[in-house]
């Protein structure tokens, strides 16, 4: 059955075109990964003897970071022609240099590269794999920067990388909402508090909230984005280098807006990370809410929705079920995100400056999130294209509970000049009596309104049509038909959605 579902989710992510293919499932192709262990240690000179093998286990990285090959490569190309800008190096070593890391590139993605523990991270890998490709210039390449520089830099490459592909997906996720709300504008629902029925809504109003929360959801990420686009790189192991180096170069070959400008809050700093968790957890949260809306929706005691075969499975021992698992894994997906933001949270916490090795701890929760987030963004998105609202379930929900109760009380307001209170207690009167004959509002006699305010006249009997509830609701954000197309689009104009 997990299977299955897994298949479907995939399939309908990329229906949707847009996938965070690029970072979620960005993962070298080859998998093997070599556990040779090693006495010359890549830390040089200082020890006699190599680390144990359970220590290559606890030490090791290379089983997750490897998916950082890409920015590894790019952060190192950059920093090589800057050296050989600043004369470092020489040009030949920066070209050689250049080949061997495209090969290597080459390589990685097609499966070819064995990543080694013993070589600890993906930095040693690409760095030991150069040295076999060009030689001795291959050893030039880490002049004026640390393995502390070079990881917070890739590291803030990818989640740039990420927070943009995020980006695209909350927009996604944001046209087929505002595709579906246009689409049903007029249906008309129950609105819910405390999951009571609260007022005559549309089905499009409903929907625009989450096409809000999403765009809350963007400014986040997009923010986030503003404030990592520092470049660490040359801030070195936390003192920054002796060596003349140009950090506007490097930072402005890797797009940075700046270099960061303390060395030390360079190689130390985390935020970016943490700030992407927190958007992620407030998002998961927002995916999470709507999809506990699709379960109670799809549901035999509401049936608002159907969910295509693409997005929900049966049961193995109950043939009639269609249970809603894809809105239930997305329901289940902030438990992963937000305990890789309390995770991170924790590991820094007590952190003295610079650099730990707790640090390393930091990428896991981070690509986790990532994974969570991306494939609950595609499932959702999926499942919103293929919904089918059922508009005469919807209806028949509104003719218990009393929606209208509300637009009594606003019409002894309106047209009787009653206070609000005093039209409050007179609509819960006639709501009782309602209830005691086992009428809705828009049944009851007029007789009956009558005896309980004889000031009240025929025309109040059209107001109390569910319809004409929803439709009345015309102020700015209101669920009326009418500003409902207003606000969609506007928010096609506000979130650059066609």
């Amino acid at each position: 059955m997990m299977q299955f579902l897994a298949e479907n989710l995939m399939k309908a992510a990329y229906k949707t075109k847009r996938f965070l293919t690029l970072l979620v499932v960005d993962m070298p192709k080859n998998h093997k990964i070599s556990s040779i262990s090693s006495k010359s240690s890549i830390w040089g000179g200082r020890f006699s003897s190599g680390p144990s093998q359970l220590m290559n286990d606890i030490n090791a990285s290379i089983s997750y970071d490897r998916r950082l090959y890409r920015q590894d490569i790019a952060g190192s190309k950059a920093h090589a022609s800057m050296l050989a800008a600043c004369e470092i190096i020489s040009q030949e070593d920066c070209e050689a240099i250049h080949s061997g890391l495209n090969q290597i590139t080459t390589e990685i993605e097609a499966g070819q590269f064995v990543f080694s523990e013993a070589l600890e991270d993906i930095h040693m890998n690409i760095e030991n794999r150069l040295f076999q490709l060009i030689g001795e210039p291959a050893q030039r390449l880490h002049t004026a920067r640390s393995r502390n520089d070079q990881v917070a830099t890739d590291f803030k490459l990818w989640v740039r990388e990420l927070l943009e592909a995020i980006d695209q997906a909350l927009a996604d996720l944001q046209a087929a909402l505002l595709d579906k709300a246009e689409a049903h504008a007029e249906v008309v629902m129950p609105g819910f508090t405390h999951l009571q029925t609260a007022q005559p809504i549309t089905f499009g109003f409903h929907l625009m909230a989450y096409v809000e929360m999403l765009g809350r959801d963007r400014g986040r990420f997009t923010d986030a984005k503003v404030r990592l686009n520092e470049s660490p790189l040359g801030a070195a192991a936390l003192a920054g280098t002796s060596f003349p180096i140009d950090r506007h170069m490097t930072a402005n070959s890797l797009g940075f807006d700046r270099p960061s400008a303390n060395a030390m809050d360079a190689v130390s700093d985390r935020d970016f990370a943490l700030e992407f968790l927190s958007a992620a957890a407030i998002c998961s949260v927002h995916l999470s809410r709507f999809a506990e809306e699709l379960v109670i929706w799809s549901s035999d005691q509401f049936g608002f929705i159907t969910l295509s075969d693409a997005f929900t499975t049966g049961s193995s021992i109950m043939p009639q079920k269609r249970n809603p698992d894809a809105a239930e894994l997305v329901r289940a997906k902030p438990g992963r995100i937000i305990g890789a933001l309390n995770g991170l949270l924790i590991v820094l916490k007590g952190l003295p400056l610079a650099y730990s090795k707790d640090m390393q701890e930091d990428k896991e929760g981070v690509f986790n999130a990532a994974d969570a987030l991306g494939i609950a963004l595609a499932a959702t998105t999926g499942m919103v294209r293929d919904m089918k609202p059922q508009p005469d379930a919807m209806l028949a929900a509104l003719k218990t509970g009393f929606p209208t109760a509300t637009d009594l009380a606003d019409y002894m307001v309106r047209e009787l000049g009653m206070p609000f209170r005093e039209a409050h207690h007179a609509s819960g009167i006639i709501v009782a009596t309602a209830a005691t004959k086992g009428l809705g509002l828009e049944d009851i006699d007029l007789k009956d309104l009558q005896a309980i305010e004889p000031r009240i006249k025929p025309d109040i009997i059209g107001l109390l049509s569910v319809t004409n509830s929803a439709a009345a609701r015309t102020s700015f954000g209101g669920t009326a038909p009418d500003e409902v197309r207003t606000q969609i689009a506007h928010a096609r104009h506000r979130f650059t959605i066609g």
